[in-house]
């Protein structure tokens, strides 16, 4: 059986420290599967489309990676596609918290579900989507914490 890890949040937009994330856990799994989550009800930064095209584009150099998009619940995404493992970044104690209640409620829901964390490196400690997203709001450049492959560029067109 193949080991696969869905690595599942919203990327919006996709950051250096889920890059390190998922590079570093290349190693551990046959695949990792990037699951763009989306909530039709909830509006984003960046389109759905764009997010999943600048994935595949940091990882284009390797085939152990897929971009796949996901609305509903992360378990039922695993099953979907035979993973047992959820890959999780952790940037601070207060993400352990959260993630670790998430996790436990994700094996309750699944119990062959284990959830896998990576410590983030100390450099992408204060690294997070929505202070990127900030710091775009206000005209910003952002592209010390995008994936080298994800320009200013790329992002010209979405930001006001």
């Amino acid at each position: 059986m193949s080991r696969i890890a869905v690595f599942p949040g919203s990327f919006d937009p996709f950051t250096i420290g889920h890059e390190s994330i998922v590079r570093r856990a290349l190693p551990l799994f046959d695949q990792v599967i990037i699951m763009i989550g989306y909530n039709s009800e909830k509006r984003s930064f960046f389109p759905l489309e764009k997010r999943v095209e600048w994935i595949e584009k940091v990882f284009s150099d390797t085939s152990k990676v897929t971009v796949a998009t996901h609305e509903g619940l992360t378990v039922d995404f695993c099953r979907k596609v035979n993973s047992n493992h959820i890959l999780r970044g952790l940037r601070t104690a207060a993400d352990f918290e959260y993630e670790r209640a998430i996790a436990q409620v994700n094996k309750k829901m699944e119990d062959d579900l284990e959830t896998v964390f990576l410590l983030t490196t100390p450099e992408h400690t204060p690294v997070t989507s929505t202070i990127v997203r900030d710091i775009l709001r206000h005209k910003g450049d952002v592209s010390m914490f995008l994936p080298s492959n994800i320009t200013m560029k790329d992002l010209a067109d979405y930001v006001g």
